[in-house]
């Protein structure tokens, strides 16, 4: 049996530049609905805070990782979330294949975050890509940063205040340029896994009379999160769940879903053939063929991509069950009509078909 849990990977706290305690944090993320959120305050890890937090009969576990980056490049760039290396690596930020390297001797594991990230300099937000792509050692990419996003749309005054009281209006997808490089990952051999996140600060923003809090922590945990799917349930011991949890987002056993539109728990893409199975993240040795299957939470559109190129696309459909011949790199996108306009509702991790080998 599969268990979802959906959380939030990417939050600040008063510890760096967010607006609330982890206890806060914890509360928005339960009556968001969440299952887990992991607090990433900017070059410092917080000891002792991880645990379950509860409201009433609700209860969420809040971990805590670290987005670590050297403050002092100029221009600023190469963020990184980093999870479960559960000590301070913020000294190796000026070295990103050492900071790598440590993470994985901790024990942990890291995501480069938002990858593509444009300046808005009409705000004097400078922009924080990720440019050192010629390190190994991390798991994946967040392919989908909620915040990034909103910067993305701060081309003039007016559309400012518009996004700042219509944030339900931001999500569209992914940055083009970062499932593009994606892809080309991928279509290297390597195998990368992506996540989305919030960035959550709950900023304080005022502008002339205009004053308003942008992004409460409680709207942005009802936005763009990861689900990972797991075969042991959560059962409230915090080190025994931890672990259930992290190694399931390592592995790629994950899927990124907009859940503003509409919910996007139980959202399943498998593969079968040859009596074998696989889910996101896994390998399928493919003899005779494979059958991939695909099931959404509602009716939308589906598109199936094959080593980042679509292979198959089907408008208003609830399932879809595709055999195919060909080996690659499987993924899945669905797509859903929300306020005037279509926009990624999911996307899947991979499933990696290979040529059959005795």
């Amino acid at each position: 049996m599969i268990h979802e849990y959906a959380g939030n990977l990417h939050l600040h706290t008063v510890y760096s530049d967010g607006q609330a305690t982890h206890d806060e944090v914890a509360l928005a993320a339960i009556r968001a609905g969440l299952d887990f959120v992991v607090a990433t305050d900017h070059n410092i890890w917080v000891d002792g805070v991880d645990g379950y937090r509860y409201l009433g009969e609700r209860r969420v576990l809040l971990l805590t990782g670290e987005e670590i980056h050297d403050p002092l490049l100029h221009p600023q760039r190469n963020h990184l979330l980093v999870y479960e290396a559960r000590r301070e690596l913020a000294t190796l930020a000026s070295d990103p294949q050492a900071l790598l390297d440590a993470v994985v001797q901790a024990g942990g594991f890291a995501f480069i975050a938002h990858p593509v990230d444009p300046a808005a300099p009409l705000f004097l937000q400078p922009s924080l890509p990720w440019t050192e792509w010629d390190v190994f050692g991390y798991a994946g990419l967040e392919i989908w940063n909620f915040m990034t996003e909103f910067k993305a749309r701060l081309t003039s005054l007016p559309r400012a205040v518009y996004y700042a009281y219509r944030p339900d209006d931001i999500g569209r997808g992914p940055f083009p340029e970062t499932s593009a490089r994606w892809n080309q990952l991928l279509n290297s051999g390597r195998k990368i896994f992506a996540i989305g996140g919030a960035d959550a600060h709950a900023i304080p923003a005022r502008m002339g009379p205009l004053s308003r809090t942008l992004f409460p922590y409680e709207f942005l945990f009802r936005s763009v999160n990861t689900h990972v799917l797991v075969e042991e349930p959560l059962t409230g011991e915090v080190e025994r769940d931890r672990q259930i949890l992290m190694h399931g987002l390592r592995d790629g056993q994950a899927f990124v879903g907009f859940d503003l539109p509409a919910p996007t728990r139980g959202f399943r893409f498998s593969a079968d053939g040859d009596g074998q199975a696989a889910g996101m993240g896994d390998v399928i040795r493919s003899r005779f063929g494979v059958t991939l299957r695909v099931h959404l939470p509602r009716r939308a559109d589906i598109r199936l991509l094959r080593n980042g190129e679509t292979l198959r696309s089907w408008e208003d459909v609830q399932a879809v069950i595709f055999t195919t011949p060909e080996v690659g790199v499987f993924k899945v996108e669905a797509s859903i009509y929300f306020k005037g306009r279509t926009r990624t509702w999911i996307l899947s991790n991979p499933i990696f078909v290979e040529p059959w080998r005795r």
